[in-house]
């Protein structure tokens, strides 16, 4: 997928300035990326960046609409490109795959949230933490 972020920024005011384009394309290729994990990729073009000016960066990307977080686990937030669908995380205790579930999976249950609570649910955030169909089965035949 093509993003024209230089033209999504300019629209909001703002400019693609280097360190704007190498955080958004970090995202892009590391796809769940912790700050860490995209100050290393930057790195890998502009050695001087430092983590403030990515998280700096990853904020105004956010208040944009051009990247989202979720939370997938203890520690620091993992960012994705917002302009792919909406999904939920299934995430593995026991080898951390992330999985990535069409939002439509949980509708009966947020539907169930807003008819009794009257809830409006966020799912782009949303992760659930159980074990893949692999860590399952290794589990199940290890007798745990």
């Amino acid at each position: 997928m093509t993003t024209d972020w230089q033209s999504d920024l300019r629209r909001r005011g703002y400019r693609l300035t280097p360190q704007r384009q190498l955080v958004l394309e970090a995202v892009d290729v590391l796809e769940h990326a912790t700050p860490d994990d995209i100050l290393t990729q930057v790195r890998k073009t502009a050695g001087g960046v430092n983590i403030s000016t990515v998280y700096r960066t990853l904020e105004l990307l956010e208040e944009l609409g051009l990247v989202s977080h979720a939370h997938l686990g203890h520690g620091a937030p993992t960012y994705h490109l917002a302009d792919r669908h909406h999904h939920i995380h299934l995430v593995c205790r026991d080898c951390t795959e992330v999985i990535e579930a069409d939002v439509d999976v949980a509708a009966d249950f947020t539907a169930k949230l807003r008819d009794t609570f009257g809830f409006e649910t966020d799912m782009k955030h949303f992760a659930i933490f159980g074990r893949c169909t692999d860590c399952a089965k290794k589990a199940s035949s290890d007798g745990s």
